[in-house]
């Protein structure tokens, strides 16, 4: 499957992964907060429902607006042909280059409960593969109206000093584009995911995993996963790692979120691909506001 577009199939790689965190991160006890009191376990991310953006959590009555622009660069991106429109299906690997504008709000409808909407705006660039003998043109060019999706979150249990915090979303993603578009979504996809959130005395960890569904293949599977790990090191600074993946495209993540008021932080991040398929790599700025 190409790298370009849609969700890529689970394998044994993330599947240990996610499982190995599941056991650290969700231990019974009081495990998860020895070495600090109970109710500091909020110090690194504060109170809220998890939401799609790295590190960052909605309250309720609070509504988040987040621009930022995305870079993306792989000289050994996976694409077919065929998906393009042009007679030959098979993989082949070439360059490709992507900037992308985006917006993100959140709204904390209740302390259970959020929603949260994204739209993007790219310019791409592909450029076809030496080996590769089809009539596709050496490079296509597109710049239009990227990924339009929404999200609704809702938080199952708060954390404890027996339990994790227990959340569940679910995404959908709008089919603006027609077939062959080198940016955006050309047909229905969704995702249904959960997650865990436990606090530790040297950080929080987060996992999550989804079920994906995309309607051109007609076919349930295993989606995004992910590792995630927050630490706020003083009152003006948290930074954040994570390994996230889809299928066999796995990406390492840093971010560095610089408070320059409490209501309002900037998010520098770069993720780098672990394995062929992902993008090789991908930094990201943007400025998070809250409103209350």
């Amino acid at each position: 499957m190409s790298t370009i577009d849609g969700f890529g199939k689970g394998t044994r790689c993330g599947d240990a992964l996610f499982l190995v965190a599941a056991l650290i991160a969700a231990q019974g006890g009081t495990a998860g907060l020895r070495g600090q009191d109970a109710s500091d376990h909020l110090r690194d991310r504060g109170p809220g429902i998890p939401v799609s953006m790295f590190g960052t959590y909605v309250e309720k009555g609070e509504f988040l607006f987040y621009p930022y622009f995305e870079y993306y660069q792989d000289g050994d991106a996976e694409y077919s042909p065929d998906e393009f429109g042009f007679d030959l299906n098979q993989d082949f690997r070439g360059k490709f280059v992507g900037r992308e504008w985006l917006v993100w709000v959140g709204y904390g409808i209740s302390d259970r409960l959020s929603v949260e909407f994204e739209a993007a705006y790219m310019s791409a660039r592909l450029d076809k593969g030496d080996d590769d003998p089809s009539d596709m043109p050496a490079s296509i060019r597109e710049s239009e109206i990227g990924d339009v999706e929404g999200q609704i979150r809702y938080l199952w249990a708060q954390e404890t000093e027996s339990r994790p915090a227990i959340f569940s979303y679910f995404e959908t993603v709008f089919p603006l584009k027609d077939a062959g578009s080198l940016v955006g979504t050309t047909d229905w996809e969704f995702a249904f995911g959960t997650g865990l959130v436990r606090a530790f005395s040297w950080g929080t960890t987060t996992i999550r995993a989804t079920v994906g569904y995309e309607a051109a293949e007609q076919v349930g599977e295993l989606g995004e996963f992910a590792v995630e790990y927050l630490k706020r090191i003083s009152p003006g600074l948290r930074v954040f790692g994570a390994v996230e993946g889809s299928g066999d495209e796995i990406e390492l993540i840093t971010e560095a979120q610089w408070f320059v008021r409490p209501n309002l932080f900037v998010k520098l991040n770069n993720a780098f691909g672990i394995t062929s398929k992902a993008p090789g790599w991908a930094p990201e700025i943007g400025v998070m506001f809250s409103f209350r």
